[in-house]
C-alpha cells in the first residue's frame, strides 16, 4: 500500500497550495489578487484566506483554480489533502496510539 506524503515527511508539512499560488503562480502572472479573485468568481477575502493559509482549498476552490489555470482541480486537492492529513496525523497522535490495528484471519 502507497504510503502518503504526510507520512513520508513527518517532520515537515507539507507545502500548502497557497503558498504555491501567493509564492510562484500569481506573482507569474502579473495579476492583482482583486482581478484574480473576479476571474475564480470568488470574493477578495475568500483568495485571501487561502493565500493566507488561513483556508485550505476546497473542492469548488480547487475546480475554479484548475479552470483558471488550466492544469485542472486534481493537484490543488491532492495538495490541500497532504496538508490536511499531516496535521490530522499530529493533532490526533495520541489518540491514534490507543488505537489498536486489526488485521483479519
Amino acid at each position: 500500500m502507497r504510503q502518503s506524503s504526510a507520512i513520508r515527511y513527518a517532520d515537515r508539512r507539507p507545502t500548502h497550495p497557497g503558498e504555491v499560488l501567493r509564492e510562484d503562480v500569481f506573482p507569474a502572472l502579473g495579476l492583482s489578487t482583486a482581478i484574480l479573485a473576479e476571474n475564480l468568481g470568488v470574493t477578495r477575502q475568500q483568495l485571501h484566506r487561502v493565500l493566507a493559509e488561513t483556508a485550505g482549498v476546497s473542492p469548488e476552490m480547487a475546480v475554479r483554480l484548475g479552470k483558471l489555470l488550466g492544469n485542472g482541480p486534481q493537484m490543488w486537492i491532492r495538495m490541500q489533502e497532504a496538508v490536511d492529513l499531516w496535521t490530522a496525523e499530529r493533532k490526533l497522535a495520541e489518540q491514534l496510539d490507543r488505537i489498536p490495528t486489526l488485521h483479519a484471519a
